[in-house]
């Protein structure tokens, strides 16, 4: 008889068991509902509380809407508190508070709600599969109009960019003032905090989109769910322009330009070359200092109240001179433009009468081409 083989078995895996009631039908990831019962502590021995600040405008809203706050909290045992002198909402665990983590839950519902997020939306964050993630945008970009047009970004025409990124990542986006609120599940809350912090560093959301799109279609197929999906991804890459190539496009674009002014009659553009200046090997002369420009003028031997009164009266003639120019900017939107005055009786009648000149004298003109038209058929004949 041959000897029966033993079977090679892996030093880590020597003293594993084999666990018949683990089937392959259990999902492990599944997060349970959290009930009362599974509470084997009972009540918490310490109270714990959140509280938040909420904008002004925010007060009318929140007013309307509390009894409904009051409600959705009240059936995990929470209780709130919505301060309108202080400006704050604040939420604190209670004696029937069988849930604990169900407190941080309600800290992200009161945030949500202070960020703009509307009543029904902002009680799913109750759910165990929701989770949240405000996202402070406003301090990325010193540059307000910039700013402005990287968030418009983030939205797009009609709202269309937002609408992609909320079908993509399974999540709710409100962008709002210097935050963008988000709701949804924690790898869609990943994909969104990336597309928004690389939208504010000026990388467009349309590449993301777009990279999200490959990523779900190649998720169907399952051959390639061990594989590394890099060679079907789009690869981007910012490219830097040489000095003469972005010259090139600047001509382009002026040509552009006049081409268009030409179609309407308008004198084209030209742009003034700097004069070259003429190279010298010597050093320029040395300037004058503060000292010798004060003596020059007398300042120098002036006193302190005389130098003080002296500079208040130069800043109050500039600060004059500035007010009038703005008032002359101002009073420009004011300046009736210039209309065309309507024609006098006599001006109507004198063009009537040259009108009239002008298709009589065509028809003798067409009348004498016809004559001599005829006198040379004559002639040939």
């Amino acid at each position: 008889m041959a000897e029966q083989e033993e079977k090679v078995v892996n030093k880590n895996k020597r003293h594993r068991k084999e666990k018949p009631w683990d089937t392959d039908d259990i999902d492990h990831w599944k997060i349970d509902e959290f009930k009362p019962e599974d509470n084997k502590g009972g009540a918490f021995t310490e109270e714990s509380s959140f509280a938040t600040l909420f904008p002004k405008y925010r007060e009318k809203y929140l007013r309307e809407v509390w009894s409904a706050v009051t409600k959705a909290l009240a059936s995990h045992g929470i209780d709130c508190t919505l301060d309108l002198i202080h400006g704050s909402m604040s939420v604190r665990t209670t004696r029937k508070t069988y849930d604990p983590y169900i407190i941080l839950k309600a800290r992200d519902m009161i945030k949500l709600l202070a960020r703009g997020v509307a009543i029904g939306q902002a009680v799913k964050i109750l759910d165990d599969g929701v989770a949240c993630d405000i996202i402070k945008i406003g301090n990325i970009v010193r540059n307000k109009e910039r700013f402005v047009k990287r968030r418009q970004r983030i939205i797009g025409p009609d709202g269309s960019t937002l609408k992609a990124i909320e079908l993509l990542t399974q999540c709710y986006v409100l962008v709002q003032g210097n935050t963008v609120s988000v709701m949804g599940p924690y790898k869609g809350l990943k994909e969104v905090r990336r597309i928004v912090l690389d939208c504010m560093k000026n990388i467009h959301p349309i590449y993301r989109i777009k990279e999200l799109m490959i990523k779900r279609e190649l998720a169907k197929d399952p051959q390639l769910a061990n594989e590394s999906w890099d060679r079907f991804l789009p690869k981007f890459r910012r490219r830097h322009l040489k000095t003469s190539e972005k010259t090139a496009k600047k001509n382009e674009r002026l040509q552009e330009k006049n081409e268009a002014r030409q179609a309407a009659g308008l004198e084209p553009l030209q742009t003034e070359k700097p004069a070259k200046k003429t190279y010298t090997p010597f050093p320029p002369a040395q300037q004058p200092r503060k000292v010798d420009l004060q003596l020059e003028s007398g300042e120098y031997f002036l006193g302190k109240s005389e130098k003080e009164a002296r500079e208040a009266r130069r800043r109050k003639e500039k600060q004059e001179e500035v007010a009038a120019e703005n008032r002359a900017k101002r009073a420009e939107a004011f300046v009736a433009p210039a209309e065309a005055a309507a024609p006098t009786v006599e001006e109507k009648r004198k063009r009537k009468r040259e009108k009239e000149q002008d298709a009589e004298g065509v028809a003798l003109g067409e009348t004498k081409k016809k004559k001599k038209k005829y006198k040379k058929l004559e002639a040939d004949e």
